[in-house]
C-alpha cells in the first residue's frame, strides 16, 4: 500500500509516529502482508541482517509475593511450578558458557520476586563478576525492583543489560497486578538507564487488553527509549489468575510485531513466550519487524534450542554475530 511504503520512507529519513498519527490507527486494519513488508523494510533499514539472540536461566524460582496473573511462580497462584532458592555458582557458569559456546549473544540470570536482595543477591553479583573474567558473553540480569545502589553494584560486577518489562499499558496494568505499581516499573527502568545500562522492556500481549493498550505500551517504550522490546505472547498456566485463557493468532502476534516496530524503528523488537504460536516457529517474524528472540530453555514456557535457530538464521541468509 502507498501509505505504508511512504510511512516507511517518512521513518527512514528521521520521522517518529507520535500518538496522534492517523497512520497509528490504520495498522489495526490494513493488509497485514503489506504491513509485515513495511515492518521488514524498516527492520532491515534500521538492523540490518543481523539476529540477536538471548538466552537465560531461572536463577531461583518459585514463592513470589507478587499478584501479576499471568505468572506461574507467584505464591498466590497454585500451578505446581519448581521452587528452588538461588542456583549455585558452577551451575550458572556452566550454562552461561554452554550458551555462549552454542552461539547465544547475551546470557541472563532472572530471578522470582519483587526484588533480588540479601545473600541472594550477593551470590548473584559473585557469579556475574566471574562470568565476566571467564567468559565473553554479554550479560543481563533480570532481579526485579532494585535499588540505584544495587544496580550500580549490578554494573560493577560487569553486566551490561538490565530486564524489566512495564508488561503492558498504564491502563491495564491494575487489572494485571496490584502489588507494585506501573510507576515502579517505570522507576526502575529509569534508575537503570541513569546507571548506564541498556534495558530490555516490553510485555505480555494476549491478557485481554485492547489493541489500544497494545498501541499505548508500544508509545511508552518509544517515550522512554528502550532499545530491547519483547514481546510475549500469553501461554495461559492453569493455576494462574489467567487461565483458560486463549492463544491469540498468528495474526494477531504478527500484526503487533510490525506495529511495535513502525512505533520503535530502531529497537530490537525481541521474541520471546508464546513464539511457537506462529507458523515454523516464528520465522517469518523475522523478515517482517523481529531482530531477535529469546532463544533456548526460557521459564515456564517451552522455547528454541540455539542449534535450532541458528539453522534458521542460515536458511534465511540472516546472522547472529
Amino acid at each position: 500500500m502507498e501509505a505504508i511504503s511512504d510511512m516507511v520512507r517518512r521513518i527512514c529519513g528521521g520521522y517518529r509516529l507520535t500518538r496522534e498519527d492517523p497512520f497509528v490507527q490504520s495498522m489495526l486494519t490494513c493488509p497485514l502482508p503489506a504491513l509485515e513488508e513495511g515492518a521488514g523494510q524498516l527492520q532491515r533499514h534500521f538492523c540490518g541482517n543481523h539476529i540477536d539472540f538471548c538466552t537465560i536461566i531461572n536463577g531461583r524460582s518459585g514463592r513470589c509475593s507478587e499478584n501479576c496473573k499471568y505468572c506461574a511462580q507467584a505464591a498466590c497462584h497454585h500451578t505446581g511450578c519448581e521452587e528452588y532458592g538461588f542456583l549455585d555458582q558452577e551451575t550458572i557458569i556452566a550454562n552461561a558458557r554452554a550458551n555462549q559456546e552454542a552461539g547465544a549473544n547475551r546470557f541472563a540470570i532472572v530471578t522470582s520476586g519483587r526484588a533480588l536482595v540479601g545473600e541472594d543477591f550477593e551470590k548473584a553479583l559473585a557469579a556475574y563478576s566471574r562470568m565476566k573474567k571467564e567468559l565473553t558473553i554479554d550479560l543481563c540480569a533480570s532481579h526485579g525492583i532494585l535499588s540505584r545502589e544495587q544496580l550500580h553494584r549490578l554494573h560493577a560486577a560487569g553486566v551490561t543489560s538490565y530486564h524489566h518489562n512495564i508488561e503492558t499499558s498504564r491502563r491495564f496494568f491494575p487489572q494485571i497486578c496490584t502489588s507494585h505499581t506501573f510507576d515502579d516499573r517505570i522507576r526502575t527502568i529509569k534508575a537503570a538507564q541513569a546507571e548506564g545500562f541498556c534495558v530490555c522492556s516490553g510485555g505480555i500481549i494476549g491478557m485481554g487488553e485492547t489493541w489500544e493498550d497494545r498501541i499505548n505500551m508500544a508509545f511508552t517504550l518509544q517515550g522512554l527509549g528502550i532499545e530491547s522490546i519483547p514481546i510475549n505472547a500469553l501461554m495461559a498456566i492453569p493455576g494462574t489468575g489467567l487461565e483458560g485463557r486463549a492463544p491469540l493468532s498468528g495474526d494477531e502476534i504478527m500484526r503487533t510485531i510490525a506495529l511495535f516496530r513502525f512505533i520503535n524503528p530502531t529497537a530490537n523488537i525481541r521474541l520471546a513466550a508464546g513464539r511457537k504460536l506462529l507458523p515454523k516457529n516464528g520465522e517469518n517474524a523475522f523478515l517482517s519487524g523481529a531482530s531477535a528472540s529469546i532463544t533456548g530453555n526460557m521459564l515456564t514456557t517451552s522455547g528454541t534450542t540455539i542449534k535450532e535457530d541458528m539453522e534458521m538464521l542460515r536458511r534465511l541468509d540472516l546472522v547472529n554475530q
